[in-house]
């Protein structure tokens, strides 16, 4: 029997991302078919149905759309790719079939949406392609925070135990030797990591001819196509604009105490050995952070302690500052406390998915700027100092968000009602022909 127009959408979206669940919006709710639906319905605990009662009746299991979320996070916490097919179009002026589209592919290394994060944890995706000096690279799609380092195959374990990715992806013909099975590896294809593919979607990215100016060298290649491939990983999955991914920092094991993979495991620096949990580990004993970005520096901190002298004096001459300032730390923490994770929510909006409400923390957050600002200023490290003269209140940001934005945002821009009355005339008058359409009318014959 041949299939519906509409069933033939769905197996050409599902062609598209073979091995992911696709979760395809119909109406108010997302559908799965065939084995997606019967594997949502073990792992979710979904209803699962049938779409027709032919002698070969299509699996169907869904859920409303407003759960999305929610879901989301269950499938990813179980390890799956998820691909959301959304309707592209409003199904009321859609002539025949609706428009729908292959939106997102969310994996559980490219996870950007805040219900589906730890905020004090950073989410890392991580690319390995061996070698004689191999090279690895890992990003935090949430922050843009996206780093390289050549290495040897002998490193390979420790390394991961310390960025511990939430994906790791590897060319399909390379072997898995050194990677422990609590790694979930995505096979690529060998030619996303080649030079000739990965070093121009680098400097493509990063708008230069040449990456010597982010600290590599000839030296550098295999770490360079690593990050290539994360790229190319991300232009599929993510299907927009990247522009939050604008550097690529080389890591210097040298420049951090080197712990082997049982070591850092036997001090349960960021988890506990029993639970694999934060709680009751040193991070979580000492994380006394009042926002999201700090308790993840922190952790960053811990993971990879310093060497050099100079870097350690200098830390330690800011903390002692602090310290003999009790007044000024008060006031510092209670100013820390009012900021939002601006981190993951500039990574949200360059992206073109914040929500209203993400602009609304964003414009709060850059309203405490000048608070802070004050605050450096009667610090004298030279850090300090340093961070005072690097200091960009975006003030005209800030006043454009504030200005635009209602008290209180809802979640979602399909609500609606979040722009102030006044800030944009035309909002306003389509405003008043919603609530008035009667009384605006009757005013428009009067005056013809």
């Amino acid at each position: 029997m041949a299939a519906t127009p509409m069933m033939q959408q769905y197996e050409d979206a599902k062609a598209s991302c073979p091995d992911a669940l696709l979760l395809f919006r119909m109406g108010d709710f997302y559908e799965l078919f065939h084995n997606d639906a019967e594997k949502a319905h073990r792992l979710l605990g979904i209803t699962l149905t049938s779409r027709d009662k032919s002698e070969n009746p299509i699996p169907m299991a869904g859920f409303p759309h407003h759960q999305l979320d929610g879901y989301l996070a269950k499938l990813i916490a179980a390890g799956c790719r998820v691909a959301v097919c959304d309707q592209v179009e409003d199904p009321k002026k859609a002539k025949g079939l609706v428009k729908r589209e292959v939106t997102r592919l969310v994996t559980p290394g490219t996870l950007t949406d805040e219900s589906l994060l730890d905020p004090r944890a950073s989410n890392f995706l991580a690319a390995w392609v061996p070698g004689e000096v191999g090279g690895l690279a890992w990003i935090d799609v949430s922050t843009g925070r996206f780093y390289a380092a050549s290495i040897g195959s002998h490193q390979l374990a420790d390394e991961l135990a310390r960025v511990r990715p939430a994906e790791l992806l590897l060319s399909e013909d390379a072997s898995e030797e050194g990677i422990a099975d609590e790694w979930s590896i995505t096979p690529r294809a060998g030619w996303t990591f080649s030079p000739k593919s990965a070093l121009p979607m680098l400097e493509k990215q990063f708008g230069t001819k040449s990456l010597e100016g982010f600290g590599f060298g000839d030296q550098d290649t295999a770490a360079l196509c690593a990050a290539g491939g994360i790229l190319s990983y991300l232009q599929e999955t993510q299907r927009t604009e990247l522009a939050h991914i604008d550097r690529l920092s080389p890591y210097e094991s040298r420049s951090a105490l080197q712990i082997d993979e049982a070591s850092r495991s036997s001090l349960e620096i960021s988890r506990t050995v029993r639970s694999e949990k934060r709680d009751g580990s040193l991070l979580d004993v000492m994380d006394r952070t009042v926002t999201a970005m700090g308790g993840r520096l922190l952790g960053e901190w811990l993971e990879n302690p310093l060497t050099d002298r100079g870097q350690i004096d200098a830390r330690l001459e800011s903390v002692g500052q602090l310290i003999e300032a009790p007044a000024t730390l008060a006031s510092f923490g209670e100013s820390l406390a009012k900021i939002y994770d601006m981190e993951r929510l500039l990574a949200r909006a360059t992206t073109g998915r914040a929500s209203p409400r993400d602009l609304q923390f964003m414009g709060r957050t850059l309203a405490t700027l000048p608070e802070i600002k004050e605050q450096l200023g009667q610090l004298a490290t030279a850090r300090f100092s340093e961070l005072d003269a690097q200091f960009d209140l975006c003030s005209e940001l800030k006043d454009r968000l504030n200005s635009a934005l209602q008290e209180d945002c809802p979640l979602t821009s399909r609500e609606g009602g979040f722009i102030r009355e006044g800030f944009h005339a035309p909002l306003d008058e389509l405003r008043s022909l919603s609530s008035g359409g009667k009384q605006w009318i009757a005013r428009y014959q009067a005056e013809e």
